[in-house]
């Protein structure tokens, strides 16, 4: 334990942010937007020469200053923040690091989920976790032409009934994801309620919570890359490492999206599925979304 104290930081303090943001840079990192707890620690002279955040359940922004390294300083801010989660109720928490940090996260107690080669690894500190999640999906699995959809349905709109309506057609069984993070307007527990409402009348279709592993833009870890491209390309793709997983449990051989001819993200997001998908065995199929008044039903129009 070395002699340097933890702190939290706060909003209101400008000057320990800065220095925060100095340190993160100095790694290639940002100071991500979804924080809701920052630490610090601090030598004699009241400069941080150490950092690491949470959002949620996950754990992220970690630095130390290259004048401090091989002194454990990162090991004691991990010990800190997963205190902070064990009193907050948290205890299946996530991280989110470079390639070349996976081993030393390892050597914490935290087990890879997925990889985007070169970019980032996704973690968690249970070794079953997501096999548990997996062997969950197979009991699920069924015979015959098995495809996928996911949605965060916020909310659940004629538009999302049309999509399901129109992928269901075209498969066996249609497993359907409905993000389960509250990082929404709409709770989930409502959202999966309008969805379970919206689709009864569909016999093919089997209903799945995403849990915390199909991700979400408020748990994508976007501090590590440079522009917004980037930042939905390392997104699509960490996300699709992780499906191919979901889809290799359950048979899934296709994959069905909603167009939004008014978003570009999702755009670039749907264009790296379609690329990348078909790798994988999976057929990424692009629904043109229902109109009405001549004009595509969207769940944002719908919340204004």
């Amino acid at each position: 334990m070395s002699e340097y104290p933890i702190s939290q930081i706060y909003p209101s303090d400008k000057r320990s942010l800065a220095q925060i943001d100095v340190l993160l840079q100095n790694e290639g990192i940002t100071r991500d937007a979804h924080l809701d707890y920052i630490c610090a620690m601090r030598d004699a002279d009241d400069e941080i020469i150490a950092t690491g955040s949470c959002f949620g359940p996950t754990l992220r922004c970690f630095a130390v200053s290259s004048e401090h390294r091989g002194e454990g300083l990162l090991n004691e801010i991990i010990s800190h923040l997963m205190e902070v989660q064990q009193a907050r109720g948290n205890l299946h928490l996530f991280l989110y690091t470079k390639v070349n940090s996976a081993k030393f996260f390892g050597s914490l107690g935290f087990y890879e989920i997925a990889r985007v080669d070169g970019t980032l690894v996704f973690m968690e500190n249970r070794k079953s976790g997501f096999p548990n999640y997996l062997n969950h999906l197979e009991k699920t699995k069924r015979a015959g032409v098995s495809a996928a959809l996911v949605m965060n349905a916020n909310p659940f709109t004629l538009g999302h009934q049309y999509l399901v309506e129109t992928a269901a057609r075209n498969c066996d069984i249609l497993h359907l994801f409905v993000l389960s993070e509250d990082a929404s307007l709409v709770p989930f527990a409502v959202r999966k309620k309008l969805v379970q409402a919206g689709v009864a009348h569909i016999p093919n279709v089997v209903l799945h919570d995403s849990g915390p592993y199909i991700i979400s833009s408020a748990t994508f870890p976007s501090y590590f890359l440079k522009d917004e491209a980037a930042v939905i390309d390392g997104h699509a793709r960490l996300d699709l490492a992780v499906f191919t997983k979901i889809a290799k449990a359950l048979n899934v051989t296709h994959r069905f999206v909603g167009e939004e001819p008014t978003s570009q993200v999702t755009g670039l997001y749907n264009k790296i599925m379609a690329e990348e998908l078909p790798k994988a065995g999976i057929q990424c199929h692009i629904i043109p979304r229902k109109e009405a008044d001549g004009k595509a039903i969207s769940a944002s129009t719908v919340r204004v």
